[in-house]
């Protein structure tokens, strides 16, 4: 399964910003239930934990504890090496899905808040996870991500 873009995000792709730019102190909510059929849709299901720099406190619209990438290679581009993304559990369940917010954490049902949506499993995914059971309080933390530019 493909990651899911919103509107937003392909047309913030095709101008001058490059990824790296464009979620420069983004966050991470993982859920669990239903993935949306799109990125542009409101989120289903619970929201399990927030993914943030060390767990930190993080308020839209500040760089504070946001996720940071590296440099892109090779059409990819992952988590900043020196960041610990990981976040405190905020409900109990399983991790189905995540969806990746810029700064501006613009959630609900949008065609212009630039985001994507992606799978969580423990392999397979576009998030692989240790486990994908989710505690309240307890730690989790994300070790590898990246992102594969597609193909025109």
């Amino acid at each position: 399964m493909a990651l899911r873009l919103s509107t937003g995000m392909r047309n913030a792709l095709l101008g001058t910003n490059p990824f790296k730019t464009i979620f420069a102190g983004g966050v991470i909510d993982v859920y669990g239930g239903t993935q949306p059929t799109s990125a542009d849709d409101v989120e289903n299901g619970t929201k399990l934990i927030r993914i943030t720099a060390s767990s930190g406190a993080f308020t839209a619209g500040t760089t504070t504890n946001g996720l940071n990438f590296g440099d892109p290679a090779n059409g990819a581009i992952a988590k900043a090496v020196a960041e610990i993304w990981s976040g405190l559990g905020l409900a109990a369940g399983t991790a189905t899905w995540f969806r990746f917010y810029a700064n501006d954490v613009a959630t609900g049902a949008s065609t212009t808040a630039i985001r994507f949506d992606g799978s969580v499993s423990t392999s397979g995914a576009q998030l692989n996870m240790s486990s994908t059971s989710i505690t309240v309080g307890a730690t989790t933390t994300i070790d590898s991500f990246s992102y594969i530019n597609p193909a025109s």
